[in-house]
């Protein structure tokens, strides 16, 4: 019989891609972790009775010390993938090299990398937005694409194009690791 695949979590915020990924997957969330102590997500871990780690990245001298304790805090649960929802760091090659993790990002990669993306996507000249998730690399937003999804934006104002956006995300996210781990 084959063991099921186990899946860390990390998030900094409301976590509501957590959330959703924990109604789905949550017999195979070995452990969330948030670099936030007063991320709202601690309690969606807390709901759906997963293990969760704070490890507070302002307690931290450099990315690099940071990304080192992460390393050793998934590699003791064990995960066969991390999934990054919503976690607010740019990690070094130190978690790049030796952690197997995607990431999804709210425009169609490789527009709009970074910080403010559905926002930046709503306001360019292309007629279409969407999500990605791809492979966390050294890179910025600059891993192997995974799987993307678009969504025109004629007749949508930015409040209806970020609803939109939010509700694509959780369901490619789930989409796609669903493909990685079957």
């Amino acid at each position: 019989m084959r063991s099921m695949k186990k899946i860390a979590v990390l998030f900094s915020g409301k976590g509501t891609n957590f959330a959703h990924l924990a109604g789905i997957f949550k017999d195979q969330i070995a452990l969330a972790i948030t670099n936030n102590p007063n991320a709202l997500g601690i309690e969606v871990a807390k709901a759906h009775n997963i293990p969760l780690d704070i490890i507070d990245s302002t307690n931290f001298e450099s990315r690099e010390s940071f990304d080192e304790v992460l390393v050793q805090t998934i590699k003791k649960a064990n995960a066969d993938l991390v999934v990054l929802a919503g976690f607010m760091r740019i990690l070094t090659p130190i978690f790049t090299d030796n952690v197997k993790a995607i990431n999804l990002h709210p425009s169609l990669l490789p527009r709009h990398k970074g910080v403010e993306a559905i926002r930046r996507s709503f306001e360019d000249e292309y007629p279409e937005g969407g999500v990605s998730v791809h492979w966390v690399s050294s890179e910025l937003d600059g891993g192997e694409i995974i799987l993307q999804r678009s969504i025109a934006k004629a007749g949508l104002d930015f409040e209806s194009y970020d609803n939109t956006i939010r509700t694509l995300e959780k369901e490619i996210l789930s989409d796609a690791i669903r493909i990685i781990l079957s």
